[in-house]
């Protein structure tokens, strides 16, 4: 085999692998796995929810209260997804759709968006080092459970546009350093981690 078909075969493995990441992060927050959910991130990653910025750790603590509490089942789907590697860093893009079955009262929130990556590869191993979270459509908790100033946190993790300002096209994606803190004073104490 051919240098050349040596290195299609090295991209299409590393693209495997980093679609792999993205699946296992909505297994490891649906089946609330923290052990999964913390091999997808560096332990250096920086995570932009736009109502949380901050660490995995802090990530996991956030996600898992507040699933378990505004849910009694959830999951997150994927569907487009590209990527464009770049040596030992990817810029992904993936879609997402999320539903969950209220705990109060059963009904259904539907939300989707992109998940937008920055993925490095480590010691042969593909790991998210930078993602923003950009919600477009739908909520999460349903709009007439929250105040709308939820809604509005949520879009602020990045640009979303129908042009390249779109925050999918930053190279390299990074979080702003003033944006991490955990910043969820709106949503109801149940909602929050503790």
């Amino acid at each position: 085999m051919g240098s050349g078909s040596e290195q299609m075969l090295n991209e299409l493995y590393d693209k495997m692998k980093i679609r792999e990441v993205v699946t296992n992060y909505c297994r490891g927050v649906d089946r609330m796995d923290r052990d999964l959910l913390m091999s997808v991130y560096h332990p250096d990653a920086i995570d932009d929810h736009g109502f949380f910025v901050g660490n995995r750790e802090d990530f996991w603590d956030w996600v898992n209260r507040y699933h378990t509490n505004a849910q009694i089942s959830h999951q997150h789907v994927i569907t487009n997804h590209s990527c464009e590697l770049d040596g030992d860093t990817a810029h992904a893009e993936t879609y997402w759709m999320m539903a969950g079955m209220d705990a109060k009262d059963m009904t259904l929130t539907l939300g989707g968006g992109r998940y937008i990556d920055r993925m490095e590869k480590r010691e042969g191993e593909w790991r998210i080092a930078a993602r923003k979270c950009v919600a477009e459509w739908g909520g999460e908790p349903a709009p007439s459970k929250v105040p709308l100033e939820f809604m509005a946190m949520l879009r602020e993790s990045g640009t979303v546009a129908r042009d390249r300002s779109d925050s999918s096209y930053e190279r390299p994606l990074a979080v702003k350093p003033e944006r991490v803190g955990i910043n969820l004073d709106i949503l109801p104490p149940e909602y929050r981690p503790e």
